[in-house]
């Protein structure tokens, strides 16, 4: 046996030593012939790496394999790479590499040992890094392996620039943005906001059409899996929640049809256990949004409250303090992780019952009701109390079962411990979550006891920003937790909306958003700026949010890229697109709509030549300022959802000359959430609608 692999071994060598030999003697006997096939294989290498699209690529390459007399090992390079630039193209799973990648910090292409194709391959192996290093909270949340990802993907591209110059994508990975080719024409007479928020309105819209036209599969899925796929909505909800665009629409729904329709989601919940960040999404995701899209159709209804039913009988039990919580961070539709190490209750399972939190607050159901207080009790209860180093006050990122404690079975309160990937549940962890379910409670009881946290959180924050510590305080301290408290002032801003209350104002002052800012203080201008810089980051790299993606839950996460991670240098003009601002904007909602959304309007039209700002949002009046582009008077309608029942004046006037002139003034009734009222809006001209209780 071993001779007859010495044997073969050897036959390979003489053999490989005539084929050398043979390519000598006709470099030797006829240089010209060599050279030229030489040079006109080099010169399709060229033009395929500086090809912009894949599919162009993929064409030129396939092309030269047909050509006669290329050499046994560019044939057998050529099929390695055709094989491999079609499955990037066009493998069911976007991510494909994801696991290799993370294993080897590479991906193998099996080309020959210096190959003529190797350069090619740099491209899509700094395009893997940097992809699978944005997707994985293991990598991007660690300096040390995001620099080292980040790091051999920029030398990746480095190579790959300097061999194919002309490509435009690997610039763009580089920090050379590619501007799109689309432009807005201006239209006189609309205003600086209406131009700005009509173009990110646009250019948004845009972003999703392009996932239905290029990524939507028939059975309802985009190639990054259910899991991924579904949290694609989030960035949609400017279109899908502000406006209504028959295409959107049509594809969220039949993506959300799809995935209940799942073997794993046969029960309503997922039988697929892992963590509830994880469990939750399959159901949150899908059946979230169709709520807003359908209302009335009791299907949804039914999914929404089946989880009130497993959180009675499944999820949850009474604590040794007495408290209803959730008994683990783990569980499906079917039974409950008993780890200790995961027995958690945590400020994420808010999201396991999202569609049931939005019910509940669209509908009042007293059984919602009981269950809900009876959960944010204990939440509110483990905030009060100063344990385990815990400041009073501070609202943990678990609770820990059957004893209630805060934190997890790890040493530290704030690091519970109770995942693999440790950074989900460290605190704050998802706190946003929890406080806007706190608020949710508040105004669903009238009970003071649920804004005790938010009013506590509130408290800490403003005494921290009001006397900032002069050295970096301890992990779990007062001050420690005060600095990541950031995000407080989101579900600041919706009680003040709800109640008018002035009593977050000095901390809202210091912290507000340019929408929250410009209802309040009627401050335009950094309204403005803020439409603008989103405006501006959306006309450029356009792959970034489309071909070039790779998981389907990072769609717009290129531009963090470029903040001295990919690039040497951060590059402040690239930034991350706002949909949250274009929302807010558009609906009065003046956070966001994943938890306790309060948009006061839907505008029944499609989100294009168009710029809507709402200027007032209470339950006694709505106005909003519109601006068409169009060149023709625009019918449409729109849904009120905040307005008490009663009579209202509607009244749509066009300003002209800082003079405004009344065009429409009729009575309506509002009989509920969802009231529908119908006007024609004239083109290119400024009107401003009022909504009173007469």
């Amino acid at each position: 046996m071993i001779d007859s692999i010495a044997s073969e071994k050897s036959y390979r060598i003489v053999s490989k030593s005539i084929f050398i030999l043979i390519l000598v003697t006709m470099f030797l006997l006829f240089p010209g012939v060599a050279t030229a096939k030489q040079e006109s294989i080099q010169r399709t290498i060229q033009k395929a790496g500086n090809a912009d699209e894949d599919a162009q690529r993929l064409k030129i390459l396939k092309q030269l394999r047909t050509k006669d007399g290329l050499d046994k090992g560019i044939q057998e390079d050529l099929d390695r790479l055709i094989k491999q630039i079609n499955r990037w193209l066009h493998d069911r799973r976007l991510d494909y590499f994801g696991r290799e990648t993370s294993r080897t910090k590479d991906f193998q292409f099996g080309l020959s040992e210096n190959s003529l194709l190797e350069p090619l391959t740099w491209l899509y192996r700094g395009r893997m890094l940097t992809w699978f290093a944005l997707e994985s909270g293991g990598v991007w949340k660690q300096p040390r392996r995001k620099a080292e990802f980040l790091g051999k993907a920029r030398r990746f591209y480095e190579k790959y620039a300097e061999t194919f110059p002309k490509n435009k994508i690997v610039k763009m990975y580089l920090g050379e943005p590619i501007p799109n080719p689309k432009t807005y024409e201006p239209v006189l007479g609309a205003p600086d906001w209406a131009i700005y928020q009509r173009e990110g309105l646009e250019r948004i819209a845009d972003i999703i059409e392009w996932w239905i036209d290029n990524r939507m599969r028939e059975n309802g899925e985009y190639g990054g899996g259910w899991g991924d796929d579904c949290e694609m909505w989030r960035f949609w909800v400017p279109i899908l929640i502000g406006f209504d665009d028959p295409k959107i629409s049509r594809a969220q729904a039949k993506f959300s049809q799809a995935l209940m329709s799942q073997s794993h989601m046969k029960l309503g919940y997922t039988t697929r256990m892992s963590d509830v960040e994880h469990t939750a999404e399959d159901s949150a995701d899908v059946i979230t949004p169709m709520m807003h899209l359908d209302p009335d159709n009791p299907l949804w209804k039914q999914r929404a409250l089946k989880f009130a039913e497993f959180m009675e009988t499944l999820w949850t039990g009474k604590n040794k303090r007495g408290f209803l919580q959730f008994k683990s961070t783990y569980f499906t539709a079917e039974r409950v992780d008993s780890n200790p190490q995961r027995a958690c209750d945590t400020v994420y399972h808010p999201r396991a019952v999202q569609p049931t939190l939005l019910y509940w607050q669209r509908t009042g159901d007293e059984n919602l009701t009981r269950l809900f207080s009876a959960w944010m009790d204990t939440w509110v209860d483990a905030a009060a109390r100063s344990e385990r180093g815990k400041p009073a006050g501070i609202v943990p990122s678990a609770i820990h079962w059957p004893d209630g404690r805060v934190g997890g079975a790890g040493p530290d309160w704030w690091d519970p411990r109770n995942h693999g990937e440790y950074t989900l549940y460290l605190y704050p962890s998802a706190l946003s979550m929890l406080n806007h379910t706190f608020l949710l409670t508040h105004h669903m009881t009238g009970k003071d006891t649920y804004l005790e946290p938010i009013r506590s959180q509130a408290r800490i924050r403003l005494n921290y920003l009001k006397h900032p510590p002069k050295q970096s305080p301890p992990p779990g301290s007062e001050a420690w937790c005060a600095s990541r408290l950031g995000g407080i002032t989101g579900v600041l801003t919706k009680y003040k909306f709800l109640t008018g209350s002035t009593e977050f104002d000095e901390l809202l002052s210091r912290e507000m958003s340019p929408y929250m800012r410009y209802r309040l203080q009627n401050e335009m201008k950094s309204l403005v700026l803020s439409l603008e810089q989103n405006a501006r980051t959306l006309r450029m790299n356009f792959p970034g949010y489309t071909s070039e993606v790779r998981y389907t839950d990072r769609v717009l996460r290129f531009p963090t890229l470029f903040g001295g991670g990919l690039t040497e240098k951060s590059i402040p003009g690239i930034r991350s697109p706002n949909t949250s601002l274009l929302y807010s904007t558009a609906t009065g909602d003046p956070g966001g709509a994943g938890y306790f959304p309060l948009n006061a309007v839907r505008w029944l039209t499609p989100p294009r030549n168009l710029a809507a700002l709402v200027i007032k949002s209470g339950n006694q009046n709505f106005a909003a300022q519109l601006f068409h582009f169009g060149t023709k008077p625009r019918p449409m309608a729109a849904e009120l959802y905040v307005l008490k029942p009663g009579n209202y004046e509607m009244i749509l006037s066009v300003m002209n000359n800082e003079k405004s002139k009344i065009i429409v003034k009729k009575n309506i009734k509002i009989k509920g959430p969802r009231t529908r009222i119908s006007f024609e809006l004239p083109a290119q001209k400024l009107c401003t609608m009022q909504i009173q209780s007469r």
